[in-house]
């Protein structure tokens, strides 16, 4: 089966779980560092740009200071963060440094990707990073991070940035050889998927949650990030980091793993960033009517339809939209505070000026800022 949408991708993002940076003996197992230098090096060699998503700095600490299995405790990650990245970024150095690659590393947090204006200038900084000739290396900030602001994993991340530099493809690289139909720790018939089409409630079943003692995702966080990243319009594979030159491997065309088709309903960028980036302030409630009109007619929002309000946000917020049997339908930026939609609830839109003595317009949330879920999430 083709995977023509990898083979002539011009930008990827290739994401490095800490298990596949590590040894057995919980410290950076540099050959894969330097096989993942050549790969790159082949790739911009084709005219094919690179941007890095690595875990390992936590993993990296520990193996500095010789603990076996990571803390729990918020100050206890973040200081083996602090020791761990230095020698992070140092083995990515010297695994680039023979092809005269230089690296840049990136530090990133929830915070500075919901914020339009820090979103853009993260944005901008890895593009000339890029124009330079370097490759950017960027990693959660686990040292000043704290939980509200964290990505929840690198999976994530990595979805996340494959949208933020408009990526063709993201390539995961796990301890894992790819997405299988069941466990195959406990099924010994169980079978590797080799392709996706969409990430759908069926795909989500094969899957259940896992952590492990150097990181913090399983497979379900990878497909939640393979969903995100295909939606915004990115191949992804997901397939072993232990294989020999996986990545370049990849971008040949070998069917390594598994892969998942980009979207032909692809978001645009800002409103991919609305349904994924964007933390939700609230929640509004909608009678049936609202839900017919969001998603089949394709309409805004409008405060006739509002029947409920649920926590405290301001004007701009994102807010989760759910129909009349708590089911999620949408996302969107809201025109008006949760205090001033409490008022206008229910109310046509004439009636807006009536109960608040203003309005900024006859739309609670305008379908250009506005990211429907038609079949649900």
């Amino acid at each position: 089966m083709s995977r023509e949408p990898v083979t002539r991708a011009r930008r990827v993002v290739v994401k490095l779980g800490s298990q596949v940076l590590t040894g057995p003996d919980g410290r950076l197992e540099r050959r894969v560092f330097e096989d993942l230098a050549a790969d790159v090096a082949q790739a911009r060699a084709r005219g094919v740009e690179v941007v890095v998503v690595s875990s390992g700095a936590v993993a990296a600490g520990m193996g500095r200071v010789g603990l076996s299995r990571r803390p729990e405790a918020i100050p206890e990650i973040q200081a083996l963060a602090a020791v761990g990245q230095i020698h992070l970024v140092g083995v990515y150095e010297d695994a680039f440094r023979p092809h005269g690659i230089p690296v840049g590393q990136v530090l990133l947090t929830r915070d500075d990707l919901e914020s339009r204006r820090r979103y853009q200038n993260a944005k901008t900084a890895i593009g000339a990073l890029l124009r330079l000739g370097a490759v950017p290396v960027i990693n959660e900030n686990d040292t000043v991070v704290v939980e509200e602001l964290k990505f929840g994993d690198n999976d994530n991340l990595s979805a996340l940035v494959s949208n933020l530099v408009e990526a063709d493809a993201l390539v995961v690289l796990s301890h894992i050889e790819g997405l299988y139909d069941r466990d195959p720790k406990g099924y010994a018939d169980a079978r590797l998927v080799e392709r996706v089409e969409r990430v759908d409630e069926a795909v989500q079943r094969f899957v259940g949650t896992s952590r492990s003692r150097l990181g913090t995702g399983g497979m379900a966080t990878k497909l939640e990030a393979a969903r995100k990243a295909t939606h915004g319009g990115a191949a992804v594979v997901i397939a072993s980091g232990k294989e020999p030159h996986a990545l370049a491997r990849i971008l040949a065309g070998e069917p390594l793993g598994t892969f998942f088709a980009p979207q032909s309903d692809r978001l645009r960028r800002r409103k991919h960033w609305i349904a994924y980036t964007v933390q939700p302030a609230g929640r509004i409630r909608v009678d049936a009517g609202a839900v017919r009109a969001l998603l089949e007619g394709g309409k805004s929002l409008l405060p006739k339809g509002v029947v409920a309000v649920e926590g405290e946000f301001d004007r701009g917020d994102a807010v989760v939209i759910e129909g009349p049997r708590g089911e999620v339908v949408a996302r969107g930026l809201t025109a008006y505070g949760s205090g001033e939609l409490r008022k206008i609830a229910g109310l046509a839109s004439w009636e807006i000026v009536d109960r608040l003595g203003y309005t900024f317009g006859d739309e609670v949330i305008h379908r250009d800022d506005l990211v429907v879920f038609r079949a649900g999430r």
